[in-house]
């Protein structure tokens, strides 16, 4: 079996795989103090609450953003897994042919995410990643990593909202119940939901006549089904994007 995780700035999205199906996954959040023991602790307890034994683990593949981790994570795999974490960055042999100028600046989680959409949906297409920061991602027909767009994510909207004004309060990100707000933490809610709906919508509408109207758009991420709902251009909700794409990449070592 396969421990496949994926390190973000906000969650840690963690699946185990038998083969190519995916039989188990969690997220949880992220705690860039946890200690390798911790881990160990953690995963050991998942694995038991989920009925999985952890030395049927055979490897361990990382997509990390979060570099503070990687130690942690790397001394938990070895002593906890009798294995060594392998950590996708631009070296790895993901398939993909990476036109970005600098292909060391491309997030792991990106290039995951590309290699899934690639092959499950075929190119062209764009995967639109709703976490701390929205990401979108470019990939040609002939499995060409284009690039992307880097946009403020919707918790960091929110606190900042709040973080620099004297009298709005924390809000909760969900559908609104109707546009125009009657109160303040309606009309919140409602800016943050309709403004990043429409922020998505108005850079995949510009992607969309760059790469054609072919184009397939696939969202993931912990915010993605609420955002698709609203979406004129999101067509596919993927959750398990990520994951699945780690498993690609382990798959063509």
């Amino acid at each position: 079996m396969l421990l496949a995780l994926d390190v973000g700035n906000t969650n840690v999205t963690i699946g185990v795989f038998d083969g190519a199906r995916l039989i188990h996954n969690w997220r949880l959040r992220t705690v860039h103090e946890q200690t390798a023991d911790e881990w160990g602790v953690l995963l050991r307890n998942l694995f038991a609450i989920g009925g999985l034994d952890p030395a049927a683990i055979s490897g361990i593949i990382v997509s990390s953003v979060v570099p503070i981790l990687d130690a942690s994570l790397s001394a938990m795999a070895r002593h906890y897994f009798r294995t060594e974490a392998v950590y996708v960055n631009s070296e790895t042999d993901t398939g993909l042919k990476v036109l970005y100028e600098n292909p060391r600046e491309v997030g792991a989680d990106r290039l995951v995410n590309a290699v899934a959409a690639l092959h499950k949906y075929g190119g062209p297409c764009v995967v639109v990643d709703l976490g701390t920061a929205i990401t979108f991602d470019a990939v040609s027909g002939n499995g060409e990593y284009l690039g992307g767009v880097i946009c403020p994510g919707i918790g960091i909207s929110i606190g900042a909202l709040f973080a620099k004004t004297a009298r709005l309060p924390m809000v909760d990100f969900r559908e609104p119940e109707k546009l125009v707000g009657t109160n303040t933490v309606g009309s919140i809610q409602s800016g943050i939901y309709y403004g990043t709906v429409g922020m998505i919508d108005g850079i995949l509408e510009r992607l969309l006549q760059k790469l054609g109207p072919e184009t397939k758009t696939i969202a993931t991420g912990g915010q993605a089904s609420l955002i698709t709902r609203g979406s004129r251009f999101l067509k596919t909700l993927d959750e398990d994007l990520t994951l699945e794409g780690l498993r690609l990449i382990w798959a063509r070592r």
